[in-house]
């Protein structure tokens, strides 16, 4: 008895209610298949046929889905896929994702895993072999919070005895800080910033001198940042090439972008147009200015060749946990008198997004601490009340640290919770240092949510971590890390049923960017994009979830990764 009978009793009346579910869609009826994919372990995430044997699929649409010889049988002429007993699941999407921002990393020095200042040092003069004499060295991924000592910040005096001359500009792993050479820091003036005044929604950490130590958190990084040289478009269409083949490899078939520039856009459809994207992208508008202006003038991107939709704008209320710069309703456990920052006014927030609602956007909302949450949701309340809710299916991205009454105000709002359950697992080991033990109850809070009927979407917030999704879902169901601690889960009370947390990979993302319809499942009519795995991620041992691979990457109906076997 195959695996899609089983879920049935052996009446006639069940019976009739498989063939029912097996049936082609209406417009199949008549159609030819051009490949059928059988033996297998769907997992359709639909609610009426959870999981199935096999699917017909005729150009980038899927045409059936039953038991192999139903669908066999339905389409005889078709080619055929033997995906010999493995597991398939909808194409994985990332609703959370900086797709320009993991390329750049490939024309960065990594420093993710660095265990000191010494060991970044020495992946920079390594990097550094290779760079023209006048560029400047850019990286990406320190922690500070993973290496010896109690979390301090590093100075710039850590990176001057090795780059005396050359700027050093080095991105935070959160994307919430930068630590700098003195170099850097004098293609400004030293002397110059360091009379000047924080900026709104930024931090030039000081010195008792008052001199900069050479870390700028959130707005306080364009004081440098916007001198960088940029890449060229060649280096870049290098980078975005390199990325989309990390995605494909690793199983996406969707990206919710979030925080793209017209620049961004048009490279991607340029790329689309060379059919050279093997990747469905949702773009969150980087914030008010001349990309949210030529896009509410001149129309919203509903969906650019199957490819790319342009209808959300994403704005940032606050900074992050890891540099303290995520706002509080109350000090920070570990720094008394620091409560963080808001990156805007609250009044500034409401008014853009009565402005996005005014333009048909759906609106989405950088918020990590509990005061940024409730910011959020004020806003979002208030302008709703003067505007409507404009598209709905508003989102608040990370909603990271909520205090329990805000959770109620989510579902009650009907907002989406957009999370990273990675981000759990990479900040279980001093989060509670700066919330304390109380407040991080409320922290990466995603079953609490989901029972208070809030809808989840997940993503990984790459490349602040690593693109793989089956990470995020290995968290979600786990709350370990990758070697499995701590036993039975961080606050294992959050932990997720295996299919929500592949549903917050899949239908969920797909709901939270209007998709729902032909994406994030596998039934007649939607997308044939799919993910064959190595093993099956919902029934082997969760301790073992992270061996899994991608074998197999389908995009409409045609691979776009294959694994060497």
């Amino acid at each position: 008895m195959t695996r899609l009978k089983l879920l049935v009793c052996a009446t006639l009346g069940a019976v009739v209610t498989l063939a029912v579910l097996a049936a082609p869609h209406p417009a199949a009826a008549q159609a030819r298949a051009d490949l059928v994919v059988h033996n297998a372990t769907l997992y359709t995430m639909t609610p009426n046929q959870p999981t199935a044997e096999a699917m017909a699929i005729q150009g980038e649409r899927i045409l059936m889905v039953g038991t192999s010889d139903q669908v066999r049988n339905a389409y005889p002429e078709a080619t055929t896929l033997d995906a010999e007993g493995r597991a398939i699941v909808p194409g994985l999407i990332d609703a959370h994702g900086h797709l320009m921002g993991l390329a750049e990393t490939f024309l960065q020095a990594d420093l993710v895993g660095t265990e000191s200042v010494d060991a970044v040092v020495e992946r920079l003069e390594a990097f550094a072999e290779d760079l023209p004499e006048e560029a400047w060295l850019e990286g990406r991924g320190w922690d500070q919070n993973e290496w010896p000592g109690d979390g301090d910040f590093p100075t710039r005096q850590d990176l001057d005895e090795a780059f005396p001359d050359r700027p050093v500009y080095l991105v935070r792993v959160d994307g919430h800080a930068a630590w700098v050479n003195t170099a850097a820091l004098e293609t400004v003036g030293l002397d110059t910033i360091a009379e000047m005044e924080d900026p709104e929604g930024g931090t030039i950490r000081r010195d008792d001198d008052g001199q900069p130590t050479g870390i700028l958190i959130d707005a306080a990084m364009e004081i440098i940042n916007s001198d960088i040289p940029e890449p060229t478009d060649a280096q870049l269409d290098g980078a975005l090439e390199e990325a989309l083949a990390t995605t494909a490899r690793l199983g996406l078939t969707g990206v919710h972008d979030a925080g793209a520039s017209r620049a961004d856009i048009e490279r991607y459809q340029r790329f689309i147009d060379n059919d050279r994207f093997p990747l469905r992208l949702y773009a969150m508008v980087g914030g008010r200015g001349d990309t949210f202006d030529y896009f509410c003038e001149n129309g919203l991107m509903h969906d650019y060749e199957g490819r790319l939709s342009v209808r959300s704008v994403k704005f940032y209320m606050d900074g992050a946990l890891g540099s303290r710069g995520a706002a509080l309703l109350d000090d920070y456990h570990d720094d008394p008198g620091n409560q963080g920052l808001l990156m805007r006014s609250p009044e500034g927030l409401q008014e853009d997004v009565e402005a996005a609602l005014a333009c048909g956007y759906q609106v989405n909302t950088h918020a990590i601490g509990d005061r940024g949450n409730r910011e959020v949701l004020d806003a979002y309340a208030n302008a709703q009340a003067e505007q409507g809710v404009g598209p709905g299916r508003h989102r608040i991205e990370h909603a990271q640290v909520l205090a329990w009454p805000d959770m109620n105000r989510l579902a009650e709002l009907d907002i989406i919770a957009s999370m990273q359950p990675k981000h759990a697992t990479s900040d279980k080991g001093w989060a509670a240092d700066r919330l304390g033990e109380e407040r991080v109850q409320g922290a990466y809070a995603w079953q609490s949510l989901k029972e208070r009927g809030v809808p989840l979407a997940f993503g990984s917030d790459f490349p602040v971590e690593p693109v793989d999704p089956i990470q995020g879902f290995h968290a979600a169901v786990t709350r370990q890390d990758s070697d499995n601690e701590p036993a039975g889960g961080w606050q294992p009370l959050e932990r997720m049923a295996r299919f929500q947390a592949l549903r917050g990979f899949t239908h969920g993302a797909a709901y939270a960017a209007f998709q729902e319809d032909d994406r994030g499942q596998l039934t007649s009519g939607a997308y044939a994009d799919f993910v064959i795995l190595s093993d099956d991620i919902m029934q082997m041992p969760a301790t073992e979830i992270l061996d899994a691979e991608v074998v197999a990457t389908y995009l409409g109906g045609t691979p776009v990764y294959e694994r060497d076997e």
